[in-house]
């Protein structure tokens, strides 16, 4: 059994074993020898099926428990000595409340069971930027995923040692009763608690609740940003790069847009693929804002997935991928609503696929090392991260947000992000296609309050001297009779070409109340059968649709009462003013 040198590691370990009581304990090295016995232990147990070996090889299916298929934002609480602190964008419980409940949880819940102890790294191994935790969980799967997601086991363990500090987080799945359910962050302690799921986003603790929810609080501390963001990297024929950080909710495209092919127009154009989800963004030396993508794979949504839609994912996942909740052909092959080959036998539960529901979970998802992506780039593994052009945010408006539009300036560019809005989609419990706030596409995340998080992004107009541009941008927009107007997937690139060259000459665009716009000819459409007339409405700006919009989202950010950022009312109130 691999030890440690570190006493604070050690004793938390003992502490954690004596009280979960397991039967044994398994400090994981990250080795593949490891990963592949966890791998067949799975399958004997049947908590794992083997997939086709021929089409599908190294993959397997895992099928979680039908209550247990998304993250819970409705208990997941953030654990600060005041209310205030945590802001009314989070669920909020007094911390020694949460960990007596969760104590109670825990007590010999891991009896019977293997207690495993996973040092894992966040970011490049060896950079300044990299964040480093310790997962302490009941789960093999939680195990099996975290080899795929993060740098973990003894070289994360060596960098844990010499630097003395990490994240703790311990987790197990409980019962799997949803009424004993609960992911609670202690931001000023660095730890997290996780009991009852085994779902992903609540149960790998490196991804969302220590990638987002307490990196988010680390970064308002030590001067820099985590965020749900993609990183992409585009080039030009010249060779010339631009990289861009965006911001979406979950099942908005993000995963498109990070492993975008560029259309057959865009011949010598490339795409790169740094991250698919989360960023952190730190200030440099020369006052440049830099990128690194803290996770090494996806936990991606796997529907809609084919060699049409996004073909890097697509091949991304024909190997070596763990598929969560998909449905299985005859032939053993998974199989999701618009896989566009294959026919299901059984669905995602496991039963006889019959048609009249869906074969794989809305939410199915996939699980790979980012390495296996075609348009993988090496630069996710570079110390120093990379620079960032833009920030780009969005997510689903059937109407309102035009195709895509520039903030005026930093200040605005925050109210922008901080407006964003979304219809829910699947990766979250509750109601579908309900229009809500997310600002920065952070509302699941943040782990701090609201107000102090804008005015912490409202800051960097003083850090850095070459301030990235900021754009919103809308995939989804449909006319009257519910149709969308822009193709998406890698027509996106067209936007994006856009985007870059307003980062780099300020080609032309013309000004509304809400922002820059492309006009009729700004927007490369040699190939794509869509006329100019198209743009028109694809960037049309209801100016009466607008001002309600804006005058709503200053009511939401008075809900944050004092902790509100005065400059983003005044931004709300220079935009009602043009709008009128």
């Amino acid at each position: 059994m691999t030890q440690t040198t570190l006493p604070e590691l050690s004793n938390w370990v003992s502490e954690v074993a004596s009280h979960c009581n397991p039967d044994q304990i398994h400090w994981c090295d990250g080795s593949d020898a490891e990963y592949f016995s966890f791998i067949d232990q799975m399958v004997t147990t049947g908590d794992m099926i083997k997939l086709n070996d021929k089409t599908f090889p190294g993959c397997y299916l895992h099928r979680s428990d039908p209550q247990d298929v998304a993250r819970v934002e409705h208990l997941t609480y953030v654990c600060t000595e005041t209310e205030l602190e945590a802001g009314p964008n989070n669920n909020w419980m007094e911390p020694s409340k949460a960990k007596d409940m969760m104590n109670n949880f825990f007590a010999g819940c891991m009896k019977g069971r293997t207690m495993y102890v996973i040092p894992y790294c966040m970011g490049p191994l060896g950079s300044k930027f990299s964040r480093y935790g310790v997962e302490i969980t009941d789960s093999i799967y939680v195990a099996v995923n975290m080899y795929l997601m993060t740098r973990m086991g003894q070289s994360a363990l060596k960098e844990i040692e010499s630097s003395g500090s990490f994240i703790k987080g311990l987790h197990s799945t409980g019962e799997l009763d949803p009424e004993r359910r609960f992911i609670m962050h202690f931001p000023d302690e660095l730890f997290i608690m996780s009991y009852g799921s085994g779902y992903g986003g609540n149960a790998l603790l490196g991804k969302k609740c220590h990638a987002l929810r307490i990196a988010s609080h680390q970064a308002r501390t030590e001067g820099w940003l985590a965020e749900h963001m993609l990183i992409v990297g585009i080039e030009n024929p010249q060779g010339e790069v631009h990289y861009l950080a965006c911001a979406f909710p979950s099942a908005c495209g993000k995963t498109n847009l990070a492993m975008l092919i560029p259309p057959e127009e865009y011949k010598g154009w490339k795409v790169w693929t740094l991250g698919d989800d989360i960023a952190w963004l730190h200030p440099d030396e020369s006052g440049q804002l830099r990128a690194i993508n803290p996770e090494a794979g996806y936990f991606g949504v796997v529907p809609g997935t084919n060699l049409k839609t996004n073909p890097n994912a697509f091949n991304t996942i024909t190997s070596n991928t763990i598929f969560t909740n998909v449905a299985v052909t005859a032939d053993n092959e998974p199989w999701w609503e618009g896989k566009e080959t294959g026919i299901p036998i059984t669905d995602w539960l496991g039963n006889a696929f019959t048609g009249k529901k869906p074969g794989a979970h809305p939410n199915s998802r996939f699980t790979v090392s980012a390495k296996q992506n075609p348009s993988y780039s090496s630069l996710a593994e570079a110390p120093e991260g990379v620079p960032i052009s833009a920030l780009v945010f969005g997510g689903r408006r059937k109407e309102l947000a035009p195709l895509v539009y520039q903030a005026k300036d930093w200040e605005h560019g925050v109210m922008v992000a901080a407006s964003v809005a979304s219809e829910t989609t699947a990766a979250a419990t509750g109601k579908i296609g309900v229009v809500r706030r997310d600002p920065m596409a952070m509302k699941p995340f943040c782990g701090y309050n609201f107000g102090d998080y804008w005015a912490h992004w409202l800051s960097f107009s003083q850090k850095l001297s070459a301030l990235p541009k900021i754009f919103h941008v809308n995939w989804f927009r449909q006319n009257a009779s519910g149709e969308f107007l822009w193709p998406g997937f890698g027509e996106n690139m067209r936007v994006l070409e856009w985007i870059i060259s307003r980062c780099k000459d300020g080609t032309h665009a013309v000004e509304t109340p809400i922002g820059f716009v492309p006009g009729n000819n700004d927007i490369n459409l040699n190939g794509l059968n869509i006329d100019s007339s198209r743009i028109d409405e694809l960037t049309h700006i209801d100016y009466k649709q607008w001002k309600q919009e804006i005058s709503e989202f200053k009511k939401y950010l008075e809900e944050f009462g004092s902790k509100t950022p005065e400059r983003l009312l005044e931004e709300c109130d220079k935009v009602l003013a043009e709008l009128s």
